[in-house]
């Protein structure tokens, strides 16, 4: 098999083993080859034909999917150790762990070389630098033209020489492009004379560039050596190998070239300024050393971009502000307070900004930008009733007089009579300086001279005195409380709320005025005084003008003869069931039925029912409504009390709850009413009424504690426990004695007691049999029983004691 990477030599891709495959791509990753098609190039100049090319696609595929570290094939770990003691100097292990990663990301530089954006590939489609410099690998282009039309590509051999036809052997090794190109030209004109006419010319161009070895030395991340394109310059080098260490220099990084320093870089020159000096092109065989650091100093707080920097002999802290890119606004730039490194332990110096220039940072320096102080230094401050309240600048000489005027001098409504400046003393202490506003302007009263902090305060005429605010209520289209104004009028209020409602009266409009002089000893002293006032549609006032106070309240009645419609409705088994409007104050139930056609065939009037929800929820704009709100919450205290007893029963809980669902339903009996109209059962109806008419009714429904809850065809006579034993008869946890029936027009009658008998109610159709639970006993615990045998014994023990 041909050596792996012979120039000329024809390499089978199924006699490579997969270390050499390996090694392949990892060389061309070195040189920034990143592409399919770069690595292909590659193999076809390191020997693999391009019939072979498909082959070496699928081993490379194949490689990368089994991934590195996962295959089994010895000769692939052989390569992946080669090439690990190639990058690392020999050694096999990984790049070494560094000890302090918090120190390292601090370092200013040290993500450089690990940021992907920037790579510093070689450009390779430039054209051929005049000092590049020609070696073993390397292709030249000669092109003739004119007389003679020829183009020749050669590759330069390991010993620096090209064979060109007709020619000869020609020795171009070492040489820069420039000198090849006049030696080749000089060697053609033998064979080509028109070249010395001009009649021909010749153009020689590098057509692949070469690869060279550079080797990386002292503190870098990766030392080694590396396989890099020859026009690779130093820092895509240092990117390769990952830059300096923990401990390497950023600033005095070294080319040797000969055993010669031939190039120091200062990589801060690239990170500041963008300036890559001593970034030279690299040769084969150059060395790139990187020296640990001399000095690092670190900068923290009110800088731009504080991190440690590493300082060289000559430089000062002035330098390492700039290296931080300056202050930042917010910086106390006087003096920086230095922590810095003695033989035995640490000290602090404050440097002054006067030796900046000239300090010296020592090596482990560790410099704090503090922050300025929250505070002013010529800081006055005025509020209150003047045209510019607001901070301002304590001038030299500054009076109170002379503060005024800055703020453009008073308002209207400033209290004239005092105001006050609050100052500060020497121990931060407070206190208050009382002036007369009117006297200090005139000039009557000596001016105050204003120091660092003062707070001048001038009140309002209206900051001093309650809010002035007029109510008006009742019939009026937006009630409520408005701003008292001077001189402002009765109509005007009533304008403000939107004038009268349809049914307001104007007349005895009535104002109740506070009364500030009341006599306390007085039992019959006045608490407001009354005034009522007439307007007309115009909402003017009839009669003498009426001035109104602050903090008067205005009531405005409804007319006496004003009333709005009020509707019920009827449901059922009526003729034309709807809602009515109640034409008279004693309209009743019979009225309400005639009105509706009277009861139809299938009426069940036993069973009919009134739901009165109440006017005032049907209609809560009602004047006339009476509010039950507080009745209504009673009601809902005692349903809960009642609940709270039963807690231990569901069942008992949710009747509850629908008892309290129908609380709005009244009893009524439909049949009395319509024999005799205007009696006391023929109830008057209320705004919000629902009458309902049910068909004849021929069930009866049993619920509660009985063994099987459900519904039983009604038949007349029938008693309540034969109902109660249709339903399986009652459990164990029933309360016979507190059975019930509630009826189908919303009435209820609960059994009652004779002797030791249960008297049950009547069961009519529509009916439903409700059978409670009885509440749980606790039961008594040991110590329960203790201690009523406790007291029964104190109990015998006193009788027997009177006895005696």
């Amino acid at each position: 098999m041909a050596s792996f990477g012979q120039v000329g030599s024809n390499i089978k891709v199924d006699e490579l083993s997969d270390a050499q495959i390996l090694q392949m791509v990892k060389q061309a990753e070195s040189m920034g080859y990143t592409s399919e098609a770069q690595l292909e190039q590659m193999a076809i100049s390191r020997g693999i034909k391009q019939d072979e090319i498909v082959k070496f696609r699928a081993r490379v595929e194949k490689l990368k999917k089994q991934g590195s570290g996962q295959t089994t094939d010895k000769n692939t770990i052989a390569a992946g150790r080669e090439y690990s003691e190639t990058t690392n100097g020999g050694s096999v292990t990984n790049e070494k762990k560094e000890d302090d990663d918090e120190i390292k990301s601090k370092v200013f530089g040290a993500e450089l070389f690990k940021n992907g954006n920037i790579t510093f590939e070689p450009n390779l489609r430039i054209a051929t630098p005049k000092s590049y410099i020609v070696g073993p690998d390397d292709k030249l282009i000669i092109d003739l033209t004119g007389d003679n039309e020829r183009s020749y590509n050669l590759q330069v051999s390991t010993e620096g020489a090209i064979n060109l036809e007709y020619v000869g052997r020609i020795m171009v090794g070492g040489l820069t492009i420039e000198q090849a190109t006049s030696k080749i030209k000089a060697a053609m004109s033998k064979t080509y004379p028109s070249l010395k006419t001009g009649r021909t010319s010749v153009a020689i161009n590098l057509g692949n560039i070469r690869s060279i070895q550079v080797t990386v030395t002292g503190q870098a991340v990766k030392t080694g050596s590396y396989t890099l394109p020859s026009l690779a310059n130093v820092y895509r080098a240092l990117y390769v190998s990952g830059g300096p260490s923990q401990n390497g220099s950023f600033r005095n990084i070294q080319v040797i070239r000969n055993n010669k320093v031939i190039a120091t870089i200062d990589v801060y020159d690239f990170l500041l300024k963008g300036i890559q000096t001593g970034n030279v092109r690299l040769q084969d065989q150059d060395v790139i050393n990187i020296p640990t650091y001399d000095k690092r100093v670190e900068i923290s707080g009110e800088v731009k971009d504080a991190a440690i920097f590493e300082v060289k002999p000559n430089e000062t802290l002035q330098d390492v502000i700039a290296f931080a890119q300056g202050f930042t606004a917010d910086a106390y730039t006087a003096k920086i307070k230095t922590f810095q490194n003695t033989n035995k332990e640490r000290r602090i110096r404050d440097i002054s900004a006067s030796q900046y220039a000239v300090y010296q940072p020592k090596n482990g320096d560790k410099f704090v930008v503090e922050a300025i102080l929250e505070r002013f230094e010529n800081r006055v401050e005025i509020i209150g009733a003047v045209f510019r309240p607001g901070i301002y600048a304590l001038d030299k000489g500054l009076t109170l007089s002379g503060l005024i005027k800055k703020a453009d001098g008073i308002t209207e409504d400033a209290f004239l009579n005092r105001g006050y400046i609050n100052r500060l003393n020497p121990d931060k202490t407070q206190f208050f300086v009382s002036f007369d506003v009117a006297k200090i302007l005139s000039g009557e009263e000596k001016d105050i001279l204003l120091t660092r902090e003062d707070k001048v305060t001038i009140n309002s005429i209206f900051d001093l005195r309650e809010e002035y605010t007029v109510t008006i209520q009742g019939e009026v289209r937006a009630p409520g409380t408005f701003e008292y104004a001077e001189n402002i009028k009765l109509e005007d209020i009533i304008q403000m709320a939107g004038g009268l409602k349809e049914g307001a009266s104007p007349n005895r409009i009535e104002v109740s005025r506070r009364i500030k002089n009341n006599d306390p000893n007085s039992v019959s002293s006045k608490t407001a005084d009354l005034f009522v006032v007439n307007i007309d549609e115009d909402l003017k006032v009839l009669g003498e003008k009426f001035k109104i106070q602050p903090f008067d309240i205005i009531s405005v009645r409804s007319s006496e003869g004003y009333v709005i419609q009020k509707q019920v409705k009827i449901e059922g088994e009526v003729l034309y069931p709807g809602m009515y409007t109640i034409t008279s104050k004693d309209y009743r139930i019979s009225d309400l039925i005639k009105r509706a056609g009277g009861l139809t065939t299938f009426a069940y009037a036993e069973g009919a029912s009134l739901k009165r929800p109440g006017a005032e929820k049907v209609n809560p704009a009602d004047k006339n409504a009476i509010n039950n709100q507080e009745e209504e919450e009673k009601k809902f205290l005692n349903l809960e009390r009642v609940k709270e007893k039963n807690l231990n029963s569901p069942d008992t809980a949710k009747k509850i709850d629908e008892k309290l669902a129908q609380s709005d339903l009244v009893g009524i009996n439909l049949e009395r009413i319509l024999q005799k109209p205007l009696s006391r059962q023929d109830l008057i109806l209320e705004e919000g009424d629902i009458i309902r008419v049910p068909k004849q009714l021929q069930t009866v429904k049993v619920t509660g504690e009985v063994l099987n809850p459900n519904s039983i065809v009604y038949v007349p006579g029938k008693s309540f426990k034969q109902y109660v034993n249709g339903a399986g008869g009652f459990t164990n946890a029933a309360l016979k004695n507190r059975a019930y029936i509630k009826y189908a027009n919303g009435s209820a009658e609960a059994a009652k007691k004779f002797l030791f008998f249960n008297n049950y109610p009547k069961v009519k159709p529509g009916a439903e049999i409700m059978v409670p639970v009885k509440a749980e006993r606790e039961k008594i615990t040991a110590q329960g029983w203790i201690g009523i045998g406790t007291g029964i014994a104190s109990v015998a023990a006193i009788i027997v004691s009177l006895l005696r």
